[in-house]
């Protein structure tokens, strides 16, 4: 690539299109260069580039109104600055279960982890089934859904979705082990527990789709591992596909696209996302599993392809390494259409920020 290339990322005065990102990924306009995607930009990499502009950095846990507000700019800023045409955000139902703490290893990181207990969690009988004590619609921070969508810059748009999957709070609140069990031993406890989440989840979404700004509805539901879904897919047809094509058919409805994050091996089940789920993007690829030219090559056609640079790459390599990669699927993926440039996964707090802003930057060239 010859000597280092100037990195031009955050933008002084970025251009955003909404509808063009939406037009590009559904097939319905050829661009010059793809739009960018991203799922999550941890606050390690967000806070640094926001601070770069001359912001300050407000952590959104201080409780007071006044900084959520001033963390709400921040993050739009950061969304705006970087290129994208829309800004991203989740939350959800504050739905109980059992986390794991541990300090956060990344360089530079003062934070803490939180995984999911895989061993127990808060609902593994029927009895617990009874006492569990479900959320409603006003325990989920709406204000802060609203005021993105009154705030956006002029061009972008607002893309939205719960805080974690059906299959997702189905493992977490009866915990993996236990509803690997339940699966065989108890199925009717599985579906009513479903059942709950999936009422909880409708409610949720039909209310999001009353925003204004919203250009699509994107979830993260991570159903694979390396080598396979996580649950039989039969398991996965019978309790957990249905209510993402429930979602897919509100979003459709409204006339906008259903994009699916959704890490690890699903090939025993991408047929049933795209022709009987109805998603119209996928997004979360490891090339250990299956590059994305390839994916795009085998399923392109018919669904969009979002991000795709893997994390080993932009976790590992160099700057200039991940400009040749980015280049390299740009190159190759881009003609085909269809298709958004962005991580494989998302920007977690050890991808170096030098990394994170070539990949932007070579995207934007």
């Amino acid at each position: 690539m010859g000597k280092t290339a100037r990195c031009r990322v955050p933008l002084k005065k970025p251009r955003p299109d909404a509808q063009r990102f939406v037009r590009v990924l559904m097939g319905t306009e050829r661009a010059d260069r793809p739009p960018l995607v991203e799922y999550i930009v941890d606050r390690a990499v967000m806070m640094p580039i926001i601070e770069s502009v001359g912001r300050r950095w407000v952590d959104p846990s201080a409780g007071d109104p006044a900084s959520k507000t001033a963390w709400l700019d921040n993050f739009i800023e950061f969304w705006h600055r970087m290129g994208y045409d829309f800004v991203r955000f989740e939350t959800g139902f504050p739905f109980g279960s059992h986390h794991i703490a541990t300090r956060d290893t990344a360089p530079g990181v003062q934070a803490q982890r939180y995984w999911a207990d895989e061993h127990t969690g808060p609902i593994m009988s029927w009895e617990d089934f009874e006492r569990y004590k479900w959320p409603t619609l006003d325990n989920v921070d709406w204000a802060a859904f609203e005021y993105l969508d009154s705030h956006l810059p002029d061009g972008m748009g607002l893309i939205v979705c719960h805080g974690g999957g059906m299959y997702e709070h189905l493992s977490w609140i009866m915990s993996y082990e236990r509803l690997c069990l339940a699966l065989y031993d108890q199925p009717d406890l599985v579906a009513a527990v479903v059942a709950r989440l999936g009422a909880l989840m409708e409610q949720f979404y039909a209310r999001l789709l009353e925003m204004k700004n919203i250009i699509a509805i994107f979830p993260g539901d991570d159903m694979g591992f390396k080598t396979g879904t996580l649950i039989g897919p039969a398991a996965l047809r019978r309790y957990t596909l249905p209510w993402h094509k429930r979602f897919a058919q509100m979003t459709h409805a409204r006339g906008l696209p259903y994009f699916l994050h959704s890490c690890g091996n699903l090939q025993t089940i991408m047929e049933d996302l795209i022709e009987d789920v109805g998603i119209d993007g996928k997004h979360s690829f490891e090339d250990a599993i299956i590059p994305l030219p390839a994916f795009q090559e085998k399923y392109g056609g018919r669904i969009a392809v979002l991000g795709g640079v893997d994390l080993n790459v932009l976790s590992g390599a160099s700057a200039e390494d991940v400009r040749r990669h980015v280049r390299q699927l740009i190159d190759t993926c881009a003609p085909r259409g269809r298709f958004a440039v962005g991580s494989g996964n998302s920007i977690p707090s050890y991808v170096p920020v030098e990394n994170y802003l070539a990949m932007i930057d070579e995207a934007l060239r």
